[in-house]
C-alpha cells in the first residue's frame, strides 16, 4: 500500500501540497473542518475534522498508522502547525516538538521567547476580555484618572487601565498595534493611535481569538518583508524574501507582494540573520526537528525587527506559487519529503525571475456582475487568477487579508514586466454592485471622523484623495442635477482641477481609466464636457462625489440608481 501523508487543510493554499504529494507517489489524506473546502476533490481521502481538535486528529492518524507502512503529517498556509506538532510528537512522526510549535503559534509566547533571546521585537503586554471589563468598571467608578494594574503571566510589563489617556507605567506608548494571540491573515489586527480607539479595537481583536487573549505591542514603523524557510535539524534554508505592499491604515492590508526583494543586499542579510535567530529562539531549529518557518520582518530605523514567525510555510500564495515561479524551487515538496522522514532536496535556485502577486478589492455591497476576468487571464506574463467572489457574493472593503475579492500572479524575467502584468490584470477586473444594497448606501453616507478627535481618516478611505481646492470646485457643481432622458444620454460636468490632477485610486487606476470602467459597466458613452452643456442630462456634483468616494464602482452605482 502507498505511504500516506496527512495534510491539514483543504483550502486553496493547500492545493499545491496535495498536488505535489501525489507527484511524489503518496496517498493524500486531507483533513478540514468544512465539508465544502475547495480542494477536497483533489484528495485521495477526505476526513472532516476540526483542525483545532488535536486529539481527534491524533486518534484518526493513529488508525492510519496501524494499517500503513509509513505516514507523515504537515500543513502549509494554515494556523494549525501546533496540531501537526502534537500528532507528530504523540505518534513518533518527523516534525517539531509541540512546545516549540506553540511558541510559534501563540504570539504572547513568541514575544517572550524573543525577549529572552534579546532579539529585536516590540515591547508588549497581553490582555483578556476581563481586563476590558475591569477597565470600563474602573472608568465608571473612578473616572479616567483611576489606575488598575496587573502583572501579566506572559509578560513582565504591567497592564495599565486602558481608560487612561495614555498607557502609563509601561514602556508602550501610542501608536500601538493590537491583535489576537492565535489567529492569522491579519484578522482582528489594527493600529491604534488614541485611547479613544482602543476599547473597540480590543473587543474586535479578542473576538478573533480562540483563547480570549490579545497582544498589545509597540508599533514598528518601516517596510515589511516576508520570508519562508525549510528547517532540517539545525539547518535553515531560506526559500524566498519578498517585499510586502501594505495599505489602508489603521489596518494592515497586503495588496500584494513582489519577489525577490530589491532591498540592498546588506539589509537583506541583516533581516535574514535576525529571522534565523528568531527561528532558533522559538526552539524550531534544533536536534532532530524538521519543518518549515514563515516570518514577517520589519525594517525600522533601528534595523530589522521581528513581526512574527510561524512554524509552517506561508499562505498568501508565496510558498505555493510566487517563490516556485520566481526560483524554480518548490519548498512545499521539501516540507513533504521531511514529513515522510526523508532528507529534503531540490532547494537550489534554478532561475531568478520576478514574480508579482496583486489583490483586487471592492467597496461594500453585493456583487451584481463581474467583468474583465478573461481579459485579465489572457494578459501576457499572467500565471494565475484567483477569484474569491461570484454573482450574489457580499463584499466589503478589506479589514484583514481574507476579505479581498481575488488575486493575480504574474511572472517575467524583468521585474517591471511582472509588476506591470499583475497590476494591469488586477485593474481589468470590474465589479458592479447591486444598486439596492444597504451596505453600499451606508458606505456613501458615512461622514469622515472629526479631525479634532482623531488623527485617522474615515475608513474605508475615499477612492481618490482630493485637495481643498478640488473640494471648493466640486461645491460649485452642486446646482447641477441630472435630468433623465429617454436614452440616458448623460454627459459629465467639467471638473478640471480633479480630472487634470493625475490622481489614482487605491488600485492605481487613473481618473480616465476609472471613467472608462464606468462606461463599460453602464454601457453609456458619458462624455466629459469641457464646459457646462445646455439641454443635456448633466452629471455634476452627486456623480463626482460618488466617483471620488467609491471610484468607478461608486460612479456606476450612482448611475444605476438614477432610474
Amino acid at each position: 500500500m502507498k505511504e500516506k501523508i496527512i495534510i491539514l487543510g483543504a483550502g486553496v493554499m493547500q492545493g499545491p501540497a496535495i498536488t505535489i504529494a501525489k507527484e511524489l507517489g503518496l496517498f493524500t489524506v486531507v483533513l478540514d473542518g468544512s465539508d465544502k473546502a475547495p480542494c477536497i476533490s483533489m484528495a485521495d481521502l477526505f476526513e472532516q475534522i476540526d483542525l483545532k481538535d488535536k486529539e481527534a486528529i491524533e486518534t484518526f492518524a493513529l488508525s492510519l498508522q496501524k494499517t500503513t507502512s509509513r505516514i507523515g503529517i504537515m500543513t502549509a498556509g494554515t494556523d494549525f502547525s501546533a496540531s501537526v506538532a502534537w500528532v507528530a510528537e504523540r505518534l513518533g512522526l518527523p516534525g517539531y516538538p509541540y512546545e516549540a510549535a506553540l511558541n510559534a503559534s501563540d504570539k504572547s509566547r513568541m514575544r517572550e521567547c524573543f525577549k529572552k533571546a534579546s532579539l529585536p521585537s516590540p515591547e508588549f503586554i497581553t490582555i483578556t476580555s476581563q481586563d476590558l471589563e475591569n477597565s470600563e468598571r474602573n472608568k465608571f467608578n473612578h473616572g479616567v484618572h483611576g489606575v488598575t494594574r496587573r502583572t501579566d503571566e506572559h509578560s513582565s510589563l504591567n497592564l495599565p487601565c486602558f481608560s487612561l489617556p495614555s498607557v502609563v507605567d509601561s514602556s508602550l506608548s501610542f501608536p500601538i498595534v493590537i491583535k489576537p494571540v492565535d489567529n492569522m491573515g491579519s484578522r482582528g489586527c489594527r493600529r491604534v493611535d488614541t485611547i479613544e480607539e482602543f476599547p473597540e479595537a480590543a473587543k474586535t481583536a479578542l473576538g478573533f481569538s480562540r483563547s480570549d487573549r490579545a497582544i498589545v505591542e509597540s508599533y514598528m514603523d518601516g517596510p515589511e518583508f516576508s520570508v519562508d524557510a525549510i528547517v532540517y535539524h539545525d539547518d535553515i534554508t531560506i526559500c524566498g524574501l519578498a517585499d510586502r505592499h501594505i495599505f489602508f491604515p489603521p489596518y494592515f492590508i497586503e495588496m500584494g507582494h513582489t519577489m525577490p526583494t530589491v532591498i540592498e543586499k546588506e539589509k537583506q542579510n541583516a533581516m535574514l540573520e535576525t529571522f534565523r535567530e528568531g527561528v532558533r529562539a522559538l526552539g524550531l531549529a534544533a536536534g532532530n526537528n524538521i519543518g518549515a518557518a514563515k516570518g514577517d520582518i520589519k525594517l525600522t530605523e533601528k534595523g530589522p525587527m521581528i513581526g512574527e514567525i510561524a512554524a509552517r510555510l506561508s499562505g498568501g500564495y508565496m510558498s505555493g506559487w510566487t517563490y516556485p515561479y520566481s526560483s524554480g524551487v518548490q519548498p512545499i515538496r521539501a516540507a513533504i519529503q521531511m514529513a515522510m522522514g526523508r532528507e529534503p532536496d531540490g532547494l537550489d535556485l534554478v532561475k531568478n525571475w520576478t514574480c508579482a502577486e496583486r489583490a483586487f478589492i471592492s467597496i461594500p455591497g453585493t456583487v451584481k456582475e463581474i467583468m474583465g476576468v478573461e481579459k485579465a487571464r489572457s494578459q501576457s506574463n499572467v500565471n494565475d487568477l484567483f477569484l474569491r467572489i461570484e454573482k450574489g457574493s457580499e463584499v466589503a472593503f478589506p479589514e484583514n487579508n481574507v476579505t479581498k475579492c481575488g488575486n493575480i500572479i504574474a511572472t517575467a524575467p524583468e521585474r517591471a514586466a511582472a509588476i506591470s502584468a499583475a497590476e494591469n490584470a488586477a485593474r481589468s477586473i470590474l465589479i458592479r454592485l447591486d444598486p439596492a444594497d444597504k451596505q453600499t448606501e451606508a458606505f456613501f453616507n458615512r461622514k469622515p471622523l472629526d479631525p479634532e478627535t482623531s488623527a485617522l481618516p474615515a475608513f474605508p478611505p475615499d477612492a481618490f484623495q482630493i485637495t481643498d481646492e478640488m473640494r471648493k470646485e466640486l461645491a460649485h457643481l452642486n446646482g447641477i442635477q441630472p435630468v433623465k432622458t429617454g436614452d440616458s444620454n448623460y454627459s459629465i460636468a467639467p471638473f478640471p482641477s480633479f480630472t487634470e490632477s493625475g490622481l489614482t485610486d487605491y488600485m492605481g487606476r487613473t481618473i480616465e481609466e476609472s471613467l472608462e470602467a464606468v462606461r463599460l459597466i453602464t454601457g453609456f458613452p458619458l462624455p466629459l464636457c469641457q464646459k457646462n452643456a445646455e439641454n443635456k442630462a448633466m452629471l455634476g456634483f452627486s456623480f463626482w462625489k460618488a466617483f471620488i468616494r467609491g471610484g468607478y464602482q461608486g460612479a456606476a452605482y450612482y448611475i444605476d440608481n438614477l432610474g
